[in-house]
């Protein structure tokens, strides 16, 4: 192992022993299990099944896999799931199994509340996901968990909802990329240009349709993407199963192939999830999320996930491994490649062996398709109609997307912790050229990001920038992402104008060219610094060494009062439903999470 991954492996199973432990605990003393039911109890569970399943479910020792599903058809990555329920049954009967839906979770779409009201439950949806998921899994009918999701946040929620019942074996289940469409770089120049009113609404929603135009997840490595690449590398997934198309025979048998994995796991008895997603397992999350140059929207949620198995994960460590793990991926936005073209050049396969070999990966862990991580060096494929793993690629067929550690895009990672005078952030450089990884100028301040797009279209926003939107975090206003800026913030650069972002808010996964400093932690609702910052301070941002200061603060500066957040009361959309929500929410660097505090007591 690479020393710098021991150590810091080391450092969060010292930091996590006593919450660790308690965790533990508490999934060795889990209910029995349906046969622990009162016969009520158990007639209610089964009361809607065909008489074959009852039959079966009356017999203690038969395996029942409980499907937890984020199904909706608004979603394009999720609209496959439709016929997945009746698709595992069927394959379980045959495995002398049965399957229920134990529920189904809310699945929003960050593309479509993009720069709307409703993104301000985004990140909130993620703990409603996990809450969801266990009352789903409460009803104590099951032995194992098939949990149905990809995007952004559901496969987080959906994850720590499992945790809490780690005494069971469970296994995600993809349904795939869309095909490609129109390249991505493509349909971001069209934006740029809308930006600009050099083309209309109808040029921009045809590039845009082009882009998002069939069934299956978004073909740039955005939040579901890297959450797909995350779960093969914690073991939760098959190998080689995230970026297998929809509606194929291939990702037909990898389905039935997952239920398999559930039905074995659950009758061995041996590997529940508690045991796969341990430290090491999380670290190997870590070190992919920092190789392919992943969605920021991960550093949040992996220390979510940790707190949820009683492993306290911090950005410092993520810090520490982002010297040491390089950029071997170069995936729209850091390149013009999108999902498909990564998996045809090499995928997952050729990324795990490339880790392991350099000993950036702990091979010796539990995952759902055998002990050991060095089954995810194979890939899946149909030979003569069954399903088989072979060995993936020795050498990447296009180095423009993939590359070995021997010969990496840049010998760090593509996510940076930043820290400084207005406190600490995270700044992804993977998709920045290098001369903009450094911008000093006076700032602009904004407290929404309407109040910018205003700013903008009035001309105002000349010569060099750095833009300050806050009032963007957890606490705020449930820390939408701002995605919506970047459009104007790329034209501003483009024009020759040295521009960044400066934000307590979130990014979508699919942040590109301009250099964003984002999470800032303490958010302006908190006290942060960011708060007291005025139009015309200077402000220098050096992505590359990871800092973020104010350059000659004025005499007055730590006596200024902090700025009072705008006064909107966070109302209409369903957002006066989440206020506890906000109120409860932990800082961006512990998770942004309303779990925080009582996972922590509960684990003491």
């Amino acid at each position: 192992m690479h020393t710098v991954v021991s150590q810091v492996t080391e450092r969060l199973r010292a930091r996590s022993a006593r919450s660790r432990a308690a965790y533990l605990a508490q999934m060795d003393n889990a209910p029995a299990g349906r046969q622990g039911l009162s016969c009520g109890n158990l007639a209610h569970g089964m009361a809607a099944c065909s008489a074959q399943d009852k039959q079966r479910l009356k017999l203690p020792d038969e395996v029942n896999i409980g499907i937890v599903t984020a199904y909706n058809d608004m979603l394009s990555a999720h609209q496959p799931y439709e016929r997945y329920p009746d698709f595992l049954r069927q394959h379980l009967r045959r495995l002398g199994a049965t399957g229920q839906v134990a529920g189904g979770v809310p699945a929003m779409c960050d593309g479509v509340t993009q720069g709307e009201p409703g993104m301000e439950l985004s990140l909130a949806s993620r703990d409603v996901i996990a809450m969801s998921t266990a009352i789903a899994l409460s009803h104590n009918m099951f032995n194992a968990t098939l949990c149905l999701g990809i995007c952004d946040k559901i496969v987080p929620g959906l994850l720590m909802g499992a945790l809490r019942f780690g005494h069971l074996p469970t296994v995600f289940v993809p349904s795939g990329p869309m095909p490609s469409g129109l390249p991505n770089s493509e349909k971001a120049r069209v934006r740029q240009l809308y930006a600009e009113g050099k083309v209309n609404r109808q040029a921009l929603l045809a590039a845009e349709s082009a882009s998002y135009h069939g069934p299956g997840t978004c073909t740039f490595y955005g939040t579901a993407n890297t959450n797909q690449m995350l779960l093969e590398a914690m073991g939760l997934q098959l190998p080689g199963a995230s970026f297998v198309a929809p509606d194929t025979e291939l990702r037909d048998s990898l389905t039935r192939e997952a239920a398999a994995a559930a039905v074995r796991l659950a009758r061995e008895g041996k590997v529940r999830l508690a045991e796969v997603l341990d430290e090491r397992a999380l670290i190997n999350a870590v070190v992919m999320l920092l190789a392919t140059g992943g969605s920021t929207n991960l550093t949040l949620h992996l220390v979510a996930i940790g707190q949820a198995a009683g492993l306290q994960l911090d950005w410092d460590d993520m810090a520490s491994l982002s010297h040491v793990v390089p950029t071997l991926a170069h995936i729209y936005p850091s390149g013009k490649a999108d999902i498909n073209q990564f998996q045809a050049v090499g995928g997952t396969a050729f990324l795990f062996r490339e880790l392991l070999a350099a000993g950036l990966l702990h091979a010796d862990v539990q995952t759902v398709a055998g002990p050991g991580l060095a089954r995810y060096t194979q890939e899946p494929v149909l030979q003569d109609g069954k399903l088989i793993w072979r060995e993936g690629v020795a050498a990447s067929l296009d180095e423009q997307v993939l590359r070995g550690v021997d010969q990496p895009f840049a010998a760090d990672s593509g996510l940076r912790l930043i820290s400084g005078s207005l406190g600490r952030g995270v700044v992804k450089v993977s998709a920045v050229a290098e001369p903009h990884r450094q911008v000093t100028a006076v700032c602009r301040v904004f407290d929404s990001q309407a109040d910018f797009v205003s700013a903008f279209e009035a001309g105002q926003l000349t010569g060099d920038l750095i833009a300050v939107v806050r009032f963007q975090g957890p606490a705020a206003n449930g820390m939408p992402e701002l995605h919506r800026l970047m459009p104007y913030l790329g034209v501003m650069q483009d024009r020759g104008q040295r521009v960044a972002l400066v934000t307590d808010g979130r990014l979508s996964g699919a942040s590109g060219k301009v250099p964003a400093a984002i999470h800032l932690c303490p958010e302006a609702l908190h006290g942060g610094s960011i708060a007291r910052l005025r139009d015309g301070d200077m402000l220098s941002l050096d992505a590359d060494a990871g800092t973020l200061v104010l350059v000659d603060p004025a005499a007055d500066w730590q006596e200024r009062p902090l700025a009072a957040p705008p006064e909107q009361v966070r109302r209409g959309w369903g957002r006066e439903l989440f206020a506890f929500m906000r109120a409860e929410a932990s800082p961006a660097d512990q998770g942004g999470s309303v779990f925080t505090a009582s996972l922590r007591a509960a684990d003491q």
